[in-house]
């Protein structure tokens, strides 16, 4: 009986620091999410002319498009 108790102790102190290990994310090349940074200040014209600031659309969603030909 007592060896089954010592064995039961054994795992009940090794439980939690297996638990607590970090996870090895080189191992399995898994790369730290970055969360997204906030974009530039930036303003352009709009199809009347008119300046047009990002921040005038802060909490909406922005859609660019960048078309250009070569």
């Amino acid at each position: 009986m007592s060896r089954w108790l010592a064995a039961a102790l054994l795992v009940v102190a090794l439980v939690p620091m297996a638990a607590t290990a970090a996870p090895d994310f080189a191992a399995v090349d898994i790369q730290r999410y970055e969360p997204p940074k906030p974009a530039p200040e930036f303003s352009l014209p709009d199809l009347e002319g008119r300046q047009v600031r990002l921040a005038d659309y802060r909490g909406k969603v922005v859609l660019l498009f960048y078309w250009a030909t070569w």
